[in-house]
Order: C-alpha cells, then sequence, then structure tokens
C-alpha cells in the first residue's frame, strides 16, 4: 500500500524589516530578544513585581501615588531594555537623562493606568519613546520629547497596538502563570503573583524598545509603501 502524500511544510517565513514589521513580529522579537538576554532581562521585571505588591487592594489614590513615586524605577528598567537591545551601554549622563525624560513622559500614564489601562496605553503610544531616543541617538530632554512625537506621528497605530498586544500578553500570561505557580508549587497567591510579574514583565519594555526601532524606520515613509515593502518580504505581488 503507498504511503500518503502530505502538502510540503512551509517554511516560516522571514522577519520583516522594522519599517514594515507587524504588532506580531514585534512580540516575537521581543521573545528572542528576552532568551538572548535572560539574565540581565528578568532583573527588569523587578519594578513591576514589587509595585504589584505594593497597590494590592489599595485605593485607588493609593496606586497613583505608588506609580508615581516608582517612575524613576519603571524609566531605569525601561532604558536597560533599550540598553539591552542596542547592545551598547551609553555613558552615565544619557542614563540620567532618559530616566528624567521617562520620569516626566509616565507621570501620565501613572494617573491613567490606575483609573483605565487603556487610556494608559494610548497615551504612551504617543509619548512612550523619548526613553529609548535618549538611549540610542544621546538627545536632551526638550529635544527627546519633540522626537517621541515625530516617532508617533510616523505610525501611532503600530506603536499604540503594539504596546496594547504587549500588555494584553503581559496580563494573560501572568495570570495562567501565577495559576500554575500556585497550584504546582503550593505558594500563596501574593508570591505568585511576583513570581508571574518577575518572569513576564520583562517582555513590555524589550517590546517598547523594539518599537522605537520600527518607529525610527517608518519616519517619512508612508503607509503604501510599508504594505508594498511587506508584500515584497512575503514574495506577494502588487496587487
Amino acid at each position: 500500500m503507498p504511503r500518503p502524500r502530505y502538502p510540503a511544510r512551509s517554511e516560516t517565513p522571514p522577519p520583516l524589516p522594522p519599517v514594515s514589521r507587524t504588532v506580531g513580529q514585534v512580540v516575537a522579537e521581543a521573545i528572542k530578544l528576552y532568551q538572548a538576554n535572560l539574565v540581565p532581562a528578568l532583573a527588569l521585571g523587578l519594578p513591576v513585581a514589587t509595585v504589584d505588591q505594593l497597590v494590592v487592594d489599595r485605593s485607588l489614590g493609593t496606586r497613583i501615588v505608588v506609580l508615581v513615586a516608582v517612575s524613576p524605577a519603571f524609566s531605569l528598567a525601561y532604558a536597560a531594555a533599550a540598553a539591552l537591545r542596542q547592545e551598547e551601554r551609553p555613558p552615565l549622563r544619557t542614563w540620567l537623562v532618559a530616566v528624567a525624560v521617562g520620569v516626566v513622559t509616565f507621570l501620565p500614564a501613572a494617573v491613567l493606568f490606575a483609573w483605565f489601562a487603556i487610556a494608559a496605553v494610548l497615551w504612551l503610544g504617543l509619548a512612550g519613546h523619548a526613553v529609548p531616543a535618549v538611549m540610542a541617538e544621546r538627545l536632551g530632554p526638550v529635544a527627546a520629547l519633540r522626537r517621541t512625537v515625530e516617532l508617533a506621528r510616523a505610525d501611532y497605530v503600530h506603536a499604540a497596538g503594539s504596546l496594547a498586544t504587549l500588555a494584553l500578553l503581559f496580563g494573560l500570561t501572568r495570570l495562567a502563570l501565577g495559576l500554575l505557580l500556585q497550584s504546582q508549587a503550593d505558594a500563596t497567591v501574593r508570591a505568585s503573583i511576583f513570581l508571574a510579574d518577575l518572569v513576564v514583565s520583562p517582555l513590555l519594555y524589550l517590546g517598547a524598545a523594539i518599537v522605537y526601532v520600527d518607529l525610527v524606520a517608518r519616519v517619512g515613509v508612508g503607509r503604501d509603501e510599508r504594505r508594498r515593502l511587506r508584500d515584497a518580504a512575503f514574495g506577494r505581488g502588487a496587487e
């Protein structure tokens, strides 16, 4: 009896260049960056893991105060993610400027996040690229704020959509991992949440650092041109 014939398995499509990268590939690249820098990247999760412990069962006002108070730690973690992405360690002054700019841009998100998380994500889609801009381009505070607006205007849908996807992935994975840790290790709920936050939250910073690269490549490139480049990368002809 002849052996059944199956259709050949198609190869995995190559990664798209930043100018035409999709939201899904942003997530994939963030995971690859995490795997390549596992130990230093894991440390990026400490701010989120710590804050979640501090705001459990707290009032809205208390959550906002805590988020504002730890905004320098969030900014430092974001700057560290950008440094991992660009594979270089900028001078101390650049780190200080990045943290200061990160605090300024994160403050509205801290207020919005405690009230309505999607609004915070939409704000960061506009203002959340200043930190990696400082780290990569050595910009001053004012220039970094102008740069983040310029980058967001290049493709705001990609910026906000990528950050929203990363946030959703974080929330779902954190929930699943927390439940698994609680059941398998007989851990308390808070310990499970801490470990889940520590492991998963670095993807937020690493993914945002990759989004910055995408936006830099898209400045001055229209939507039709990005679509054409994406089709060319996948071997599809113009429609």
